[in-house]
């Protein structure tokens, strides 16, 4: 846990903008006092669900993505918590960990060419040591009967997330990614766009639904190997809101059934939503209300166990609509969940 950096009341109480007559989220946080045992703290204590941040976009550049999605998490903690503590939100059933800081390791990309294969290798070399720390965390957190929510970061992320659920449950799990891509490029060493493929071809990951892959950046060979594999499944963008030959509801209702029957992670890359700053930002994607609808959806289900936010990649001037839109999906999964 020499990563983790803990949230401190100190730190927290200077982010909240606190108003007569109002009370904010993050006013009724819990936090932990100390690092260590962090499992048996968290199995103590009287939460359901743990925040953290995982500020790295170190995957995205082995993956020759844009860099930014390490900005997330803080835009994240500006404004969650300063919404509204009310029954809607229920502050008090989360823990707000901390996050994974990876300060060192950014920097040392920093200083790394993208057009260079060797600072390529680098990076991906890199990303292995970030997937350890992230599994180890995730199973601690599930381990203790916890249920994570997960900031990133870049998608390469979705590896840690799905090794340390299924270490901490004993069993492979299955995963549904709201993304415009795949993600199961082949293992050619660890980044953003291979997650899903070395949990599964590693025995962590038993079902995956892929929900709107767009057409225009899906090759034709990986199209071919979705298709032949029994343990996938997917749909097209297109083919929901441009062709209308699929409806959105009745594709969530078939994603479920075949992800649900086992405890599931949900993954919202933020490239599947139009107009929004991320590694691979798109003009034409699912709206944030659409996305919102999916993401509660499946949030509904007992065997959802983590929500993983990742690939937001905000600018100075769109740092409060990420952190707002970030705000958005987690209360809209501990709304969806506790119900």
């Amino acid at each position: 846990m020499d990563k983790l950096i803990l949230i401190n009341k100190q730190f927290k109480n200077k982010l909240i903008n606190k108003r007569i007559g109002e009370s904010k989220f993050g006013e009724h946080v819990q936090i932990l006092p100390n690092i260590t045992p962090i499992y048996e703290q968290l199995k103590n204590l009287d939460v359901k669900y743990v925040i953290f941040g995982i500020p790295e976009d170190i995957g995205v550049f082995g993956n020759h993505g844009k860099s930014g999605s390490s900005k997330a998490w803080d835009a994240t903690l500006n404004a969650l918590l300063n919404i509204q503590s009310n029954a809607y939100t229920n502050p008090k059933s989360v823990l707000l960990l901390g996050h994974l800081d990876f300060s060192e390791e950014l920097e040392r990309v920093s200083q790394l060419n993208p057009s260079k294969k060797k600072h390529i290798k680098i990076a991906r070399s890199i990303v292995e040591n970030i997937d350890n720390h992230v599994s180890n965390l995730v199973y601690q957190i599930v381990r203790a009967g916890k249920i994570p929510i997960i900031i990133g970061g870049g998608h390469n992320n979705a590896y840690g997330n799905i090794k340390g659920t299924s270490l901490g449950l004993n069993k492979a799990i299955n995963a549904i990614n709201f993304d415009a891509h795949s993600d199961f490029r082949p293992e050619e060493g660890r980044h953003s766009g291979n997650g899903f493929s070395y949990a599964y071809a590693e025995g962590f990951l038993e079902k995956y639904f892929v929900f709107g892959l767009h057409e225009n950046y899906t090759s034709a060979k990986l199209f071919e190997s979705l298709k032949k594999f029994k343990f996938i499944r997917f749909n097209t963008f297109e083919s929901i809101e441009i062709r209308k030959e699929l409806k959105f509801k009745a594709e969530m209702n078939r994603a479920l059934n075949f992800v649900s029957e086992n405890s599931f992670g949900i993954e919202i890359d933020c490239d599947a939503i139009q107009n929004i700053p991320s590694s691979a930002a798109t003009p034409s994607g699912f709206s944030v209300n659409k996305t919102r609808t999916f993401l509660t959806y499946f949030a509904q289900h007992v065997n959802a166990s983590y929500l993983h936010i990742c690939e937001a990649a905000p600018t100075k001037r769109t740092n409060t609509q990420i952190g707002k839109l970030i705000s958005y999906f987690i209360t809209d999964f501990i709304r969806a969940h506790d119900n």
